[in-house]
């Protein structure tokens, strides 16, 4: 049986709330179905971002923060399955992430889903890391298990050793060799260059690189950032968007620093090589990340394998993890795990998420 299933995602960057349609039985992709991303409102995104920053504090300002993005994900959601005159037997909703920390075994995904359920009059599939920290994992990543499906239909087995690379607010890998599934956080993404760039009044981000483009290097700074522990330690692993600081680019201009943090995320992917079972012979990028020449062009430079584009090979790199968030559905619809002891450190297979009935009425 293949269930057509919404996923929904907003990831740390808060630049919007991500949404696709897939039919899936929870193991192979019947058919990718619509996908788009809806805009946060500017005062949801500040308070998101906001939460964020205070790494677990202020917990007084989370309810509110939590109506917010429950109200905003249920009129992007209906607006999305009206358009497309969808019909989806499950709506999975990731919730906005506000604060992870795996060590003390917190993670926060503020929405209220039994609320989604009753707007959207769907069920609702949430609560999608929950289990998985139960059973002592990490919590994260969660797409891995989407990857290798995407792996075996899309790239093919020729490639493998491969890798999947997404690069959002924070960046992360998947792993893929015959049946072995690896996966962990890496370090910052594009959070680091976001913040800089919204600082220094440039914009939101740094579109296509062209800021990071125009700096230079700073090595020094670069050298003593990529000696935090985090960078080499081996996975599974996972980070807030906050655990680290872009604060050793302090006091450059905006294209040097732009440049900098650019290296920095680089160079702590090509760390990253030297922590999987073999080198891989591709690397398909995945995020927001991919849309930054200058990051491209240096991660061609520093990793062993090809690099490319998941677009290359018929991917949508944009809606890749609201398609992972359906894809976790039709898994929990079928009662397979979501993620596994070799991608969060878990202590077993976890089948991660809960799901939410509308009122009846």
């Amino acid at each position: 049986m293949s269930w057509s299933i919404v996923g929904s995602i907003s990831g740390t960057s808060a630049d919007g709330i991500d949404l696709a349609e897939i039919g899936t039985n929870g193991l192979t992709v019947a058919h990718f179905g619509p996908a788009e991303t809806a805009s946060y409102q500017p005062e949801t995104k500040r308070a998101v971002l906001q939460a964020a920053a205070k790494k677990g504090a202020d917990r007084e300002t989370w309810p509110d923060l939590a109506r917010l993005v429950t109200a905003e994900h249920g009129r992007a959601i209906q607006a999305f399955v009206l358009e497309h005159g969808l019909t989806p037997d499950a709506v999975v909703f990731h919730g906005q992430t506000v604060w992870h920390d795996p060590k003390a075994g917190e993670t926060v995904q503020l929405g209220h889903p039994e609320r989604l359920a009753d707007i959207l009059k769907l069920p609702v599939i949430a609560d999608v890391r929950l289990a998985d920290m139960a059973a002592g994992g990490q919590g994260a990543p969660l797409v891995p298990v989407y990857h290798q499906a995407l792996a075996k239909t899309l790239v093919g087995e020729d490639w493998e050793p491969l890798c999947f690379l997404n690069i959002g607010g924070v960046s992360n890998l998947t792993y893929i060799e015959g049946d072995r599934l690896q996966a962990f956080d890496i370090g910052p993404g594009n959070a680091f260059l976001d913040d800089w760039v919204r600082k220094h009044g440039a914009g939101d981000y740094d579109a296509g690189g062209a800021i990071s483009a125009g700096g230079e290097v700073d090595e020094a700074r670069l050298r003593e950032a990529l000696l935090h522990p985090f960078l080499s330690e081996p996975g599974p692993k996972s980070l807030d968007r906050y655990s680290f600081s872009g604060g050793f680019a302090e006091g450059l201009s905006l294209e040097d620093g732009a440049a900098t943090l650019v290296a920095f995320t680089a160079r702590a992917i090509a760390m990253s090589e030297g922590l999987l079972p073999a080198k891989p012979r591709l690397w398909v990028v995945c995020g927001g990340g991919r849309h930054n020449r200058v990051l491209m062009k240096t991660l061609g430079e520093l990793l062993s394998g090809d690099v490319a584009s998941a677009d290359d090979y018929s991917i949508d790199g944009d809606a890749l993890e609201a398609q992972a968030m359906a894809f976790l559905g039709g898994r929990f619809k079928a009662g397979l795990p979501t993620t596994f002891p070799e991608t969060t450190g878990a202590t077993r297979p976890v089948c991660g998420g809960k799901l939410y009935l509308p009122a009846a009425g």
